[in-house]
C-alpha cells in the first residue's frame, strides 16, 4: 500500500521514516465522518493488522483547531433507508475495527471536539493525548441510536462500568480534564503543546524494537479479554516471538557496547 496515494477525506503524511500522521480532513464540517471517510480509514488501516511493513507508529488527529472529529455526518444520512443505513454502518464498523486491530501503535491527538464516532475512533487508539480545549461525547442516545463502533465496549474498559453507563445513557459532553481524571486520556496539554508532545512520544516508540512493541500490544489487548492464567500464557507466547529476532541480539549488543540500539524490525 502506497502512503503517497490520494485520499478523499484524510491527509496522510509520513513525516519521517516509519512515522505516519493521519488527519481527518474535512474542517469545513468539523471533520465529520461520511462514507468516504470510513472507506479511507478502512483502506489505510485494514492491511496494517497483518502487513505493517516499515511503519512503527501512527498519529491520528484532525485538521484545524476546532475538532478532532465531530462524529457521523448526519446530513449524508438524512433520508437513508434502513438497508442503506445498515450498509453504511457496516463500513463504519470495519473502519473502527481496522484502527483497533492495527499492529502499529496508534496515538490519538485530540485537538478539539471528539463526538460520537470521533470519540469512538479515539478510544480505538492505543492511547489518547488531548488539548485542554478538547471535549468528548457519545451523544448517539439523543439521536435515537447508540454507539456502534466500539463505544459501549472501549469506554467502560477505559473509565469503568458505572461511569461509562452514565456517559452513554445521558449522552452528556465532558472535557479533557475529566477524561484524564477518569483514565481515558493519558495527558492534557495546551493546544500548541499537543502535537510536539505526541510527536516526541511517537518518536520514542519508533526507536524501540518493532517486534517487541507489537508483541506487547498483542499481549495486553488479548490478555484483557481473558482470565489472568490465560493472559500469562499469552504473554509467554508473545515473549517467545521476540527471542529469535535480530533486534533482540542487537539490543543486548548495544547495552554491552554502551550505545543506542538500532532496531531493524526483524
Amino acid at each position: 500500500m502506497s502512503m503517497k496515494r490520494e485520499w478523499r477525506r484524510l491527509a496522510v503524511e509520513e513525516v519521517e521514516p516509519g512515522l505516519l500522521v493521519v488527519r481527518f480532513n474535512r474542517p469545513e464540517v468539523r471533520n465529520a465522518i461520511d462514507t468516504a471517510t470510513m472507506e479511507d480509514l478502512r483502506e489505510l488501516f485494514g492491511p496494517l493488522a497483518f502487513t505493517p511493513g516499515d511503519l512503527r507508529c501512527i498519529v491520528l488527529t484532525g485538521t484545524g483547531d476546532k475538532a478532532f472529529c465531530a462524529g457521523g455526518d448526519l446530513k449524508e444520512r438524512q433520508g437513508m433507508t434502513d438497508d442503506e443505513w445498515r450498509l453504511q454502518h457496516a463500513i463504519a464498523e470495519e473502519s473502527a475495527y481496522a484502527v483497533l486491530n492495527s499492529a502499529v501503535p496508534v496515538i490519538a491527538a485530540v485537538n478539539g471536539a471528539a463526538f460520537g464516532g470521533g470519540c469512538e475512533l479515539a478510544l480505538c487508539c492505543d492511547f489518547i493525548y488531548a488539548a485542554s480545549t478538547a471535549s468528548f461525547a457519545l451523544p448517539e442516545v439523543t439521536r435515537g441510536i447508540m454507539p456502534g463502533a466500539g463505544g459501549t465496549q472501549n469506554l467502560p474498559r477505559a473509565v469503568g462500568e458505572r461511569r461509562a453507563k452514565e456517559l452513554l445513557i445521558t449522552g452528556r459532553a465532558f472535557g479533557a480534564a475529566e477524561a484524564e481524571r477518569w483514565g481515558m486520556v493519558n495527558a492534557v496539554l495546551e493546544p500548541d503543546e499537543l502535537m510536539p508532545r505526541v510527536m516526541e512520544v511517537a518518536r520514542t516508540i519508533c526507536a524501540n524494537a518493532p517486534v517487541s512493541v507489537r508483541q506487547i500490544r498483542k499481549a495486553v489487548h488479548q490478555g484483557l479479554q481473558t482470565d489472568l492464567t490465560t493472559g500469562l500464557l499469552l504473554e509467554v507466547q508473545a515473549y517467545e516471538r521476540t527471542i529469535p529476532t535480530e533486534d533482540r541480539r542487537e539490543g543486548v549488543r548495544a547495552f554491552n557496547e554502551r550505545r543506542r540500539p538500532v532496531f531493524q524490525g526483524r
